[in-house]
């Protein structure tokens, strides 16, 4: 079979195409035939070593991805083999992710994927909607289950970037019943947003953002999806409700957080940080329950048409893949394995 490695953490240029053998999976684990490769920010951080440091003499990357069970190891049932999976976590702890033909991955992060869904949903799931769903089931008054309805009557601000995590955290958002607030600085990306399904756009380079949101919000929101902290903190503050919560699972741009204690002390503000490998299984295996339903139910579709341009890329160009998300490509970036 075909497979990305790199063996040394550096830039895109430790990416090569190599062929390997075909990998059997052992007890307890299945084996995909890969269709499409889902590339996330943690993927170029971990090749490059500025996320986690390097276990293995050679990894294949990518956490998330879609394709076919096409071979199941002991304790599973061999009825599984045919079935459409969405893969996540699957390079966790692991030398072999998505970027490859095939790919074996612990059964329970294989999850069945609706035959209504492309491979393209399945792959753009995983890191971006468990992130999301992570992201709206922290607050201390909030619920730890997003079913519809589950967020009736709360307001969820969906902060700046255009990326992948947004866009799951706007939709999953919304089929649970929240209202939807997205900051955006461009009228592409408001265009994306308006799509994705929030229902208020506000520009944070126009006029007075947090005046806007308060026209919105009086009480203020209840919730914050935060993708740059460093810079979003103050309009964060100025907006959030008293016991609300900022959950941020990026810093994009870097600019140091620097926080008000006494601010925060008086609205009893929470901050929760986000990152899939630490969150516990309990949390992830809840959060993929959630997402599985929410893609049954038709809830996470991608695409330009529904506020998600894919990018693509074929095997061999795995490294572009990588560049255009360093680079903070629009959408999400995908890399095509197998038809």
């Amino acid at each position: 079979m075909k497979a990305i490695i790199y063996r040394d953490n550096g830039g895109p240029d430790v990416l090569r195409l190599v062929d390997r053998d075909l990998p059997a999976p052992g007890p307890g684990e299945v084996r995909v035939r890969v269709a499409v490769s889902g590339v996330n920010p943690t993927d170029w951080q971990a090749r490059s070593g500025a996320a986690l440091p390097k276990h293995f003499s050679e990894v294949t990357p990518h956490l998330d991805g879609a394709g076919t069970i096409d071979a199941v190891g002991e304790g599973i049932d061999q009825n599984r083999v045919g079935q459409r999976v969405w893969l996540f976590m699957a390079a966790a702890g692991r030398p072999t992710g998505t970027a490859a033909e095939f790919t074996v991955v612990p059964a329970e992060r294989a999850v069945p994927l609706p035959d209504e869904a492309g491979f393209d949903v399945g792959a753009s799931l995983g890191v971006p909607a468990l992130t999301a769903h992570r992201a709206l089931t922290v607050a201390e008054d909030g619920p730890r289950r997003l079913r519809p309805g589950a967020l009736d009557g709360r307001v969820v601000l969906a902060a700046g970037g255009a990326g992948a995590v947004r866009h799951a955290v706007t939709q999953l958002a919304r089929r649970a019943g929240a209202t939807v607030i997205s900051t955006v600085s461009s009228l592409e990306k408001a265009r994306l947003a308006t799509a994705a399904g929030a229902h208020h756009v506000i520009n944070y380079r126009e006029g007075d953002p947090a005046a806007e949101i308060r026209k919105i919000a009086p009480d203020g929101v209840d919730m914050v999806a935060e993708v740059a902290l460093g810079a979003n903190l103050a309009l964060d503050l100025a907006v959030l409700r008293t016991r609300g919560t900022v959950s941020t699972y990026a810093n994009d741009g870097g600019r140091p957080v620097e926080m008000d204690v006494l601010q925060n002390m008086v609205l009893n503000a929470r901050f929760q940080f986000l990152v899939l490998y630490t969150a516990g299984p309990e949390a992830l295996a809840a959060a993929m329950e959630d997402v599985a339903a929410a893609v049954r139910d038709g809830a996470l579709p991608v695409g330009e048409e529904h506020g998600l341009p894919l990018v693509r890329f074929p095997l061999d160009r795995t490294a572009d893949a990588h560049r255009a998300v360093e680079s903070g490509a629009v959408g999400k970036v995908l890399v095509d394995i197998t038809s």
